[in-house]
């Protein structure tokens, strides 16, 4: 197939049935074994330990990621020369913790009608808090203990939409910036890059006659303790709802990355919604995406979300790089799907010409771009499939 990089996650009980304590080694033979292959034929693997399969056992001690005893639990991880912590925690904090389509299914919307327990306003960001401590932690033992000798590198990966201002309006460049703080900046990139003082950059979504002081990132300092910032517009908006930092753990979560690995697959349009007061994360940002005059930002793929606007990846390269002062990154995923089609031949299947534009697109707009990326590998269709009751998509 020509792949020089392959990435893939582990199942966090294959390792440890009980969540921690005793190893399974047939399951550290399994990973060994499949590094090792890779390796002897040129490919370079990329694990991610944490893709959203908590074991039931903790899940049950700890009630997922709510509880901060959680947050050791990777200490003692370690991977292959390059590895990724966790995957798409804004991702699985939402679905699992904001709206409950997700394990563990906690939310407390629409009346608790889906979700048995749960807070929508509060226990998303405390997850988010609970992951980056877990995160930072791991990075910090790896540092050092390992890396001296390892020479590895150690990453997250965040999922990001790339979003548009629906008009020039100074309102819509707001809902624009805050729907890409609540992306990018709400749990990781602002707090590992710029905790305690160091501020962002100027909005990118600015021109001279929409810039405000509220659209630059800071992270306020509060006596001992950090607030849980995005930007100004954003900290007003979620307030007392928001954990704090130690200065201890602001210490250990500042600059806690080697790489970001960033998941793109769509754009969006972003258009004020500033009278929504209903306290639930998907809510906070205080945008809604929305079509323009009728039509959608880009054709769509076979999932109702994936819109292809190949010109977004671009301008997310060169946002990462001027707000985030240039970090290494690492596009973890892109892709689209199809609709499944059963009487389709595999010869006909193998002529994927719209595939094939679809990522000659991105690659241009990813070249065209400002940011320097050090390697770019495309979802695969069975990468989640382990999440999923049935395959209703080819996805790659």
């Amino acid at each position: 197939m020509g792949m020089d990089a392959y990435r893939f996650s582990i199942a966090w009980s294959r390792i440890f049935p009980n969540g921690s304590g005793e190893i399974n080694q047939a399951g550290v033979d399994h990973y060994n074994n499949l590094i090792n292959a890779l390796l002897a034929n040129g490919i370079e693997p990329y694990l991610t330990f944490y893709h959203w399969d908590l074991p039931q056992a903790l899940a049950d001690k700890y009630k997922g990621w709510l509880d901060p005893q959680i947050i050791d639990m990777l200490s003692e991880v370690r991977g292959p020369s390059d590895w990724i912590t966790f995957n798409e925690p804004h991702t699985f904090a939402i679905q699992g913790y904001d709206v409950g389509i997700q394990a563990p299914g906690r939310c407390s919307i629409f009346l608790r009608l889906f979700c048995r327990a749960g807070n929508s306003a509060t226990e998303p960001y405390i997850i988010g808090h609970h992951v980056l401590l877990s995160h930072a932690t791991a990075f910090d033992i790896y540092r050092k203990k390992y890396k001296r000798k390892q020479h590895g590198s150690v990453g997250i990966t965040l999922n990001v939409i790339w979003f548009e201002p629906m008009t020039d309006s100074n309102k819509d460049f707001e809902a624009a910036q805050r729907a890409q703080d609540f992306q990018s900046g709400w749990t990781f990139l602002e707090q590992q890059l710029f905790l305690f003082g160091i501020n962002a950059p100027g909005n990118v979504f600015s021109t001279d006659t929409h810039y405000s002081v509220l659209h630059q990132c800071y992270i306020t300092v509060f006596g001992t303790t950090v607030l849980w910032g995005i930007s100004k517009l954003n900290e007003s908006r979620v307030g007392r709802r928001l954990p704090t930092f130690s200065r201890a753990e602001a210490a250990l979560v500042k600059g806690s990355l080697d790489f970001v690995g960033i998941n793109h697959y769509t754009t969006y349009y972003a258009k004020d919604n500033s009278t929504d007061i209903i306290d639930l994360l998907l809510n906070d940002t205080l945008a809604d995406p929305a079509w323009k005059h009728g039509k959608a930002i880009g054709e769509r793929a076979s999932s109702i979300w994936l819109y292809i606007v190949p010109e977004g990846i671009r301008k997310l390269m060169n946002y990462i790089k001027l707000k985030y002062r240039n970090p290494t990154v690492i596009i973890t995923e892109n892709g689209m799907d199809d609709a499944n089609n059963p009487l389709i031949s595999i010869k006909k299947a193998l002529m994927d010409q719209k595939r094939i534009k679809y990522h000659n697109d991105y690659l241009t707009n990813l070249l065209a771009s400002i940011k320097y990326v050090i390697n770019y590998l495309i979802m695969a269709e069975n990468s989640s499939n382990q999440l999923r009751t049935r395959l209703n998509h080819s996805h790659t």
